[in-house]
């Protein structure tokens, strides 16, 4: 598998994010649904935007391994949140988390009004290649 990121500009880097991500040769491709601070019994953990992220991701990560997929193959994220603002003070757990797997996705970031359940803050879906 090929992927080339595609970056016109460089302000985008400092969000570790990519314009385009192509990918040539693969072998397949995964489309998450979005994934939230969900349980393992399907009720909202609730807690705050950095525990929300970081259990999303978590979530995420099952899925993705369960599927036969590794985390490095992220080439898309779609993130929705009730607040933008709360969402980049608690972005250090996104970004780590791309730098720890080496990804520099392409992204889209929403604020939405409300998630499935009103505890939740932020859903994470992702496009996977293999």
């Amino acid at each position: 598998m090929e992927k080339k990121i595609v970056n016109p500009w460089t302000w985008q880097d400092n969000f570790v994010y990519a314009q385009a991500v192509e990918v040539k040769h693969n072998q397949g491709t995964l489309y998450c649904s979005g994934q939230a601070a969900m349980t393992a019994d399907g009720k909202p953990a609730g807690g705050s935007m950095n525990d929300q992220i970081l259990l999303s991701l978590q979530n995420l990560e099952k899925v993705i391994h369960q599927a036969g997929y590794k985390s490095a193959g992220v080439v898309r994220l779609n993130l929705y949140t009730t607040s933008i603002a709360d969402f980049f003070g608690s972005y250090g757990v996104l970004a780590g988390w791309m730098q720890q797997h080496k990804i520099v996705p392409s992204s889209t970031l929403l604020e939405v009004k409300a998630l499935a359940f009103p505890e939740l803050l932020v859903e994470i879906e992702a496009t996977v290649v293999g």
